[in-house]
Protein backbone atom coordinates (compact mmCIF):
# COMPACT_ATOMS: atom_id res chain seq x y z
CA UNK A 1 0.00 0.00 0.00
CA UNK A 2 0.80 3.27 -0.75
CA UNK A 3 0.62 6.61 1.21
CA UNK A 4 1.25 9.25 -1.47
CA UNK A 5 1.38 12.60 -0.54
CA UNK A 6 -0.55 16.17 -2.08
CA UNK A 7 -2.90 13.92 -5.09
CA UNK A 8 -4.57 16.05 -7.00
CA UNK A 9 -7.77 14.70 -9.28
CA UNK A 10 -9.56 16.79 -11.52
CA UNK A 11 -13.49 15.84 -11.50
CA UNK A 12 -17.24 17.42 -11.84
CA UNK A 13 -18.99 20.30 -13.28
CA UNK A 14 -19.94 23.38 -11.33
CA UNK A 15 -22.69 25.91 -11.39
CA UNK A 16 -23.28 29.73 -10.01
CA UNK A 17 -26.10 30.07 -8.06
CA UNK A 18 -27.53 33.80 -6.82
CA UNK A 19 -29.69 33.04 -3.28
CA UNK A 20 -32.50 35.48 -4.16
CA UNK A 21 -32.36 36.03 -0.20
CA UNK A 22 -31.82 39.15 2.79
CA UNK A 23 -28.08 38.14 2.04
CA UNK A 24 -28.24 37.82 -1.31
CA UNK A 25 -25.31 35.62 -1.69
CA UNK A 26 -23.33 34.24 -4.79
CA UNK A 27 -21.85 30.79 -4.94
CA UNK A 28 -20.12 28.18 -6.61
CA UNK A 29 -21.46 24.74 -6.47
CA UNK A 30 -21.13 21.23 -7.47
CA UNK A 31 -19.64 18.23 -7.40
CA UNK A 32 -16.02 18.00 -6.87
CA UNK A 33 -15.84 13.82 -6.36
CA UNK A 34 -17.65 11.66 -8.14
CA UNK A 35 -17.97 7.95 -6.99
CA UNK A 36 -17.27 4.72 -8.80
CA UNK A 37 -16.57 6.74 -12.14
CA UNK A 38 -13.69 5.35 -13.74
CA UNK A 39 -11.11 7.53 -15.09
CA UNK A 40 -8.23 6.82 -17.64
CA UNK A 41 -4.87 8.59 -16.01
CA UNK A 42 -2.66 7.79 -19.27
CA UNK A 43 -3.05 5.10 -21.87
CA UNK A 44 -3.87 1.53 -19.86
CA UNK A 45 -3.88 2.99 -16.54
CA UNK A 46 -7.13 3.75 -14.88
CA UNK A 47 -8.40 5.16 -11.22
CA UNK A 48 -11.38 5.54 -9.57
CA UNK A 49 -12.93 6.73 -6.39
CA UNK A 50 -14.79 4.34 -4.17
CA UNK A 51 -17.92 5.22 -2.14
CA UNK A 52 -16.47 4.01 0.71
CA UNK A 53 -13.77 6.67 0.59
CA UNK A 54 -15.69 8.93 2.13
CA UNK A 55 -17.01 6.96 5.17
CA UNK A 56 -14.94 8.04 7.83
CA UNK A 57 -13.86 11.69 6.12
CA UNK A 58 -13.11 14.40 8.52
CA UNK A 59 -14.61 17.61 6.43
CA UNK A 60 -14.25 20.19 9.22
CA UNK A 61 -11.41 22.13 8.10
CA UNK A 62 -11.18 22.01 3.84
CA UNK A 63 -10.21 24.91 1.79
CA UNK A 64 -11.52 25.80 -1.20
CA UNK A 65 -8.64 27.17 -3.42
CA UNK A 66 -8.76 28.70 -6.65
CA UNK A 67 -6.68 26.43 -9.51
CA UNK A 68 -5.40 24.30 -6.24
CA UNK A 69 -3.10 28.27 -5.57
CA UNK A 70 -3.05 28.12 -1.30
CA UNK A 71 -2.90 32.04 -1.81
CA UNK A 72 -6.24 32.30 -3.22
CA UNK A 73 -8.83 30.90 -0.53
CA UNK A 74 -12.08 31.15 -1.82
CA UNK A 75 -13.94 29.54 0.83
CA UNK A 76 -13.32 27.02 3.86
CA UNK A 77 -15.49 24.74 6.11
CA UNK A 78 -14.30 25.95 9.59
CA UNK A 79 -15.39 29.45 8.65
CA UNK A 80 -18.84 28.20 7.00
CA UNK A 81 -18.34 29.95 3.84
CA UNK A 82 -17.43 26.20 2.47
CA UNK A 83 -20.36 23.77 2.73
CA UNK A 84 -19.43 20.24 1.93
CA UNK A 85 -21.63 17.10 2.13
CA UNK A 86 -21.28 13.61 1.25
CA UNK A 87 -24.12 11.82 -0.86
CA UNK A 88 -24.86 8.87 -2.89
CA UNK A 89 -23.06 10.27 -5.97
CA UNK A 90 -19.76 12.20 -4.07
CA UNK A 91 -18.73 14.99 -2.51
CA UNK A 92 -21.11 17.98 -3.33
CA UNK A 93 -19.98 21.63 -2.21
CA UNK A 94 -20.67 25.06 -2.14
CA UNK A 95 -18.56 27.80 -1.84
CA UNK A 96 -19.93 31.50 -0.81
CA UNK A 97 -18.00 34.03 -2.43
CA UNK A 98 -17.00 36.91 -1.06
CA UNK A 99 -18.11 39.94 -2.80
CA UNK A 100 -15.33 42.19 -1.12
CA UNK A 101 -12.94 39.91 -2.87
CA UNK A 102 -12.25 40.84 -6.77
CA UNK A 103 -10.47 37.87 -7.68
CA UNK A 104 -13.33 35.90 -5.90
CA UNK A 105 -16.13 37.96 -7.48
CA UNK A 106 -13.95 37.60 -10.94
CA UNK A 107 -14.12 33.73 -10.62
CA UNK A 108 -17.54 33.80 -10.23
CA UNK A 109 -18.75 35.47 -13.09
CA UNK A 110 -16.25 33.06 -15.41
CA UNK A 111 -18.15 30.26 -14.01
CA UNK A 112 -21.41 31.98 -14.60
CA UNK A 113 -20.69 32.56 -18.06
CA UNK A 114 -19.43 28.68 -18.11
CA UNK A 115 -15.59 29.85 -19.18
CA UNK A 116 -14.55 27.71 -15.89
CA UNK A 117 -16.77 24.63 -15.47
CA UNK A 118 -14.81 22.42 -13.73
CA UNK A 119 -13.42 21.78 -10.42
CA UNK A 120 -10.69 19.41 -8.99
CA UNK A 121 -9.96 18.09 -5.17
CA UNK A 122 -6.55 17.59 -3.40
CA UNK A 123 -5.68 14.80 -0.87
CA UNK A 124 -3.50 12.17 0.34
CA UNK A 125 -4.42 8.57 -0.54
CA UNK A 126 -4.49 6.49 3.04
CA UNK A 127 -5.84 3.07 1.06
CA UNK A 128 -6.52 1.88 -2.27
CA UNK A 129 -6.07 -1.71 -4.47
CA UNK A 130 -4.68 -2.04 -7.45
CA UNK A 131 -6.07 -4.70 -10.10
CA UNK A 132 -4.04 -5.98 -13.05
CA UNK A 133 -6.55 -6.55 -15.66
CA UNK A 134 -6.56 -9.86 -18.35
CA UNK A 135 -6.37 -7.07 -21.41
CA UNK A 136 -3.12 -5.70 -19.77
CA UNK A 137 -4.69 -2.32 -18.23
CA UNK A 138 -4.24 -1.94 -14.56
CA UNK A 139 -6.84 0.17 -12.25
CA UNK A 140 -6.91 1.63 -8.54
CA UNK A 141 -9.65 1.78 -6.82
CA UNK A 142 -9.02 4.23 -3.69
CA UNK A 143 -10.69 3.58 -0.78
CA UNK A 144 -9.76 5.82 1.84
CA UNK A 145 -8.45 9.57 1.77
CA UNK A 146 -7.08 12.62 3.78
CA UNK A 147 -9.25 15.35 1.98
CA UNK A 148 -7.74 18.81 2.30
CA UNK A 149 -8.87 20.84 -0.47
CA UNK A 150 -11.01 21.37 -3.13
CA UNK A 151 -10.09 23.77 -6.11
CA UNK A 152 -12.46 25.90 -9.17
CA UNK A 153 -9.70 24.73 -12.00
CA UNK A 154 -9.22 26.34 -14.85
CA UNK A 155 -7.27 23.51 -16.96
CA UNK A 156 -8.54 20.11 -15.20
CA UNK A 157 -4.99 17.91 -15.44
CA UNK A 158 -3.38 15.63 -13.30
CA UNK A 159 -0.16 17.00 -11.38
CA UNK A 160 2.99 15.46 -12.34
CA UNK A 161 3.57 14.15 -9.29
CA UNK A 162 0.51 11.83 -9.30
CA UNK A 163 1.61 11.26 -12.58
CA UNK A 164 5.21 10.10 -11.41
CA UNK A 165 3.47 8.37 -8.40
CA UNK A 166 1.92 6.34 -11.14
CA UNK A 167 4.87 6.27 -13.41
CA UNK A 168 6.94 4.53 -10.62
CA UNK A 169 4.03 2.18 -9.19
CA UNK A 170 4.05 1.17 -13.32
CA UNK A 171 7.76 0.05 -13.34
CA UNK A 172 7.53 -1.68 -10.15
CA UNK A 173 4.51 -3.88 -11.34
CA UNK A 174 6.70 -4.59 -14.75
CA UNK A 175 9.85 -5.70 -12.78
CA UNK A 176 7.57 -7.75 -10.80
CA UNK A 177 6.04 -9.59 -13.76
CA UNK A 178 9.24 -9.45 -15.55
CA UNK A 179 10.72 -11.60 -12.04
CA UNK A 180 7.59 -13.74 -12.33
CA UNK A 181 7.98 -14.82 -15.65
CA UNK A 182 11.46 -15.33 -15.12
CA UNK A 183 10.44 -17.54 -12.05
Amino acid sequence: MRNLKNQVRSIGKLNTRDDNTETDEMKIEGYFVVFNSETELYDGMYEEISDKAFANIDLSDVRALADHDTAKVLGRTKSNTLKLSVDDKGLYGEIIINKNDTEAVNLYERVKRQDIDQCSFGFNILNETMEQRADGTTKWTITEIELFEVSIVTFPAYQDTSVEARSEQMKQLEKRNLQTRKA
